[in-house]
């Protein structure tokens, strides 16, 4: 499972656990990087102080590469860019902005960047702002999410081979199978989110992980399409949301029932009925709150046996 990914972050499988708000904290990203993945912090639930707090403590807790997501859109961003090189973090995950605000004064640092995207057109403008890879994410995905609504399927064919620079895969990842599948269809490595939030690792709240292993096919919903669309786990909040929505309710009106902090209730502080719970489709597939190390030995397993069964059949 050696590729471009794994000699440019200096990692052993090319397998990146997503920067998850209120998931992603300091146990979760060096767990991650200790079973020889890249572990990363999510930024964007994290004030600027608790941000150095995480970045320190993982570097405390593991000598191999890790690195940090950030939302370029969210308030902190400036401060916590100044915080990460101050820290020496070399590898950065840039979303929900433009790749250019950053990359040049990051590259300029000896930093590594990657910034997400929904579809060809913000690759190819990523590739020109410099950036190290692109983190190509379909709306299977938990969070916020493209608009245009295509699949991690289809993006992987509209990008493969017309990039440079690594490519990386996210959204309805879970399995060792799917990792199989999207470095065959050209990915270079894949990014999994919902697995991880799940962990024993994970900084979410224990609620939420039973609601993630309890959820069943079509448990999730692409929610707050005239705000940021957002995959949630179906609750109170999120039918109501709908209900909103489906009666041509302003964005104006949206946003103030949302408010501020929902993510943060529902993820992390375990209010299950009005909490905002971000996850991917591939919920669905999780039935135990495991193991960061149990979780990446069942993901390599699963990639061999996918393997050996496509040289079996074949040749």
């Amino acid at each position: 499972m050696k590729d471009r990914i794994t000699k440019l972050f200096g990692i052993q499988y090319p397998i990146i656990q997503g920067g998850m708000i209120w998931c992603s904290g300091w146990r979760l990203a060096s767990a991650v990087s200790n079973a020889g993945g890249l572990g990363l912090i999510g930024g964007g639930s994290m004030r600027p102080d608790l941000f150095r707090e995480h970045i320190q403590k993982c570097k405390q807790a593991t000598d191999k590469p890790f690195g940090v997501n950030i939302p370029l859109l969210y308030p902190y961003s400036d401060e916590q860019i100044r915080i990460l090189i101050e820290e020496g973090v070399k590898i950065v995950f840039t979303s929900a902005g433009n790749p250019k605000k950053y990359t040049a004064m990051l590259k300029e640092h000896g930093i590594k960047v990657v910034h997400v995207v929904a579809n060809l057109s913000f690759a190819l403008k990523s590739q020109d702002a410099g950036v190290d890879a692109v983190v190509v994410e379909g709306f299977e995905a938990g969070g916020h999410n493209g608009r245009e609504e295509t699949t991690t399927l289809v993006l992987l064919q509209h990008l493969a081979g017309k990039l440079e620079i690594p490519l990386i895969a996210a959204g309805g990842i879970g399995s060792g199978k799917a990792i199989f599948a999207a470095i065959a269809m050209g990915a270079d490595a894949v990014q999994i989110g919902s697995l991880f939030a799940a962990s024993q690792e994970s900084s979410a709240h224990e609620g939420f992980k039973e609601l993630i292993v309890k959820a069943n096919e079509g448990d999730t919903m692409l929610r707050m399409k005239q705000l940021v669309p957002v995959r949630l786990l179906k609750n109170p909040f999120a039918d109501t949301i709908e209900k909103m929505e489906l009666s041509g309710a302003p964005k104006e009106e949206m946003a103030e029932f949302l408010g501020k902090g929902r993510a943060m209730k529902g993820m992390f502080e375990g209010d299950l009925e009005e909490g905002e719970l971000e996850i991917g489709q591939i919920s669905s597939a999780i039935s135990q709150v495991k193991s960061v190390a149990e979780i990446m030995n069942d993901l390599i397993e699963d990639y061999k046996s996918a393997y050996f069964r496509m040289f079996e059949i074949h040749y």
